[in-house]
């Protein structure tokens, strides 16, 4: 079994294939609020996302390191997985190599 394989199963690998399936590149905390709006339960906060910040950036590192996906700047520069801080976003390994549209809101101090 591969690596790639062996990611495969998990419900927030898999979640994260499927929200960069098409082509995009997406924000961890884009990943977090949907995660969690599909799991969302009527007594949960509205910032009830931010408790699955933690396990995306987990899982967003181990998958740029097993080679799933990149990480990548906001002018489109990929990261090395092992060695980086600051904003990037995820997208499918090989990617378009474009600059990102960064609005304001998509940068949250407390994520």
């Amino acid at each position: 079994m591969t690596d790639k394989e062996s990611q495969r199963g998990d419900p927030l690998v898999d979640f994260i294939l499927a929200m960069i399936e098409d082509g995009s590149a997406v924000l961890p905390q884009e990943v977090a609020k949907a995660y969690f709006a599909e799991r969302r339960k009527p007594k949960d906060p509205d910032d009830g996302w931010r408790r699955y910040m933690t396990p995306v950036k987990q899982q967003m590192g181990n998958m740029a390191r097993k080679g799933l996906i990149e990480l990548v700047r906001k002018r489109g520069d990929v990261v090395d997985p092992t060695d980086y801080r600051g904003v990037v976003r995820m997208r499918k390994p090989g990617g378009a190599d474009e600059a990102f549209d960064f609005d304001d809101e998509d940068f949250d101090d407390e994520s």
